[in-house]
């Protein structure tokens, strides 16, 4: 009995899916996950950033991930720091330990990078804002929603034009079977599910209904504040979605969820997304020099029309 696609062998023997490639060339075929595409690794080096315009394009979302070596800000290099943190410099020298400091403003750069690639500025030009809950968008920027995980050596950005997403990226390997743990991720229905299981599966399980609640959380805004047993993710449900605790679906089609395997430096990750399509219509142009709200265009060229 598989949890979702990945399976949990491919997670825990692989560490890569088997079919997982660039949209429309793998079994589950173009249409099974409309709006989440597969993620993208990137390097602060050169990156190409076409494959992420183009599944913005496509699929109203993208997802890029980098490591931490790579992404981390070279030393003494104190002007990019500022560049990179903007108004979150504070919070960045408020952070005691040196490897902190460095995944977080390492995170920050990836975002911004991948932000502004999509955008057509300069990362410099961009700046984070939060919410009451901590949530972080890009201010002056409403046209792409953003969501930043990050664990260990590993960083993840998830941008969509759809409406709101939350992403979240674990190692595969990470003990969360444990009894006083389990108990705290789980429902009923979710404990039920995983003791179908064999035993070398139950711990990928739980991985990956953690980062489906932690993307769920984070998409919504509510972070840790919305207790995990309060909704859940079925087995092998296609598509996924949010269950509430005795089993009973929980949201509908305008939310679209997906986990993927992936390996990173020779570590298996279990990686999941969270996309509510908020029923406005796609943004296929988030250019800031070339876009233009339709219903802004139609506005115009009627106004023109009619004085002219």
């Amino acid at each position: 009995m598989n949890l979702a696609t990945p399976s949990c062998a491919a997670i825990r023997e692989n560490g890569v899916a088997a079919h997982c490639a660039r949209p429309g060339t793998g079994p589950a075929g173009p249409s099974a996950h409309p709006s989440l595409s597969e993620p993208i690794a990137v390097t602060s080096d050169g990156a190409d950033w076409s494959l992420l315009r183009a599944d913005l394009r496509h699929h109203g979302t993208a997802l890029v991930h980098g490591g931490l070596a790579d992404w981390r800000l070279p030393p003494g290099e104190e002007s990019l720091l500022r560049e990179v943190l903007g108004r979150d410099l504070p919070r960045y020298l408020s952070l005691g330990d040196g490897e902190l400091r460095a995944r977080y403003a390492a995170s920050r750069r990836l975002l911004k990078s991948a932000a502004a690639a999509a955008l057509g500025v300069s990362s410099a030009d961009l700046e984070l804002t939060y919410g009451p809950t901590g949530r972080p968008s890009l201010r002056g920027f409403d046209q792409i929603d953003i969501s930043l995980s990050h664990t260990g050596d590993l960083l993840l950005v998830g941008l969509t034009t759809r409406g709101l997403i939350g992403v979240d990226v674990e190692p595969a390997a990470r003990q969360l079977d444990r009894g006083s743990l389990k108990r705290r991720i789980c429902t009923p229905q979710e404990s039920r599910d995983l003791e179908r299981l064999p035993q070398e599966d139950r711990n990928v399980g739980l991985v990956r209904l953690w980062t489906l609640k932690e993307a769920y959380s984070k998409a919504i805004g509510q972070g840790m504040a919305f207790r995990f047993t309060e909704f859940g993710f079925g087995p092998e449900t296609l598509p996924v979605r949010v269950h509430r605790p005795d089993g009973s679906a929980g949201t509908g089609a305008q939310w679209s969820f997906r986990t993927y395997a992936v390996d990173a430096g020779g570590t298996a990750f279990v990686m999941s997304a969270a996309v509510h399509d908020t029923g406005l219509g796609r943004t296929l142009d988030t250019d800031v020099a070339t876009m233009l709200d339709a219903e802004t265009v139609t506005a115009i060229t009627g106004a023109l029309a009619a004085v002219g």
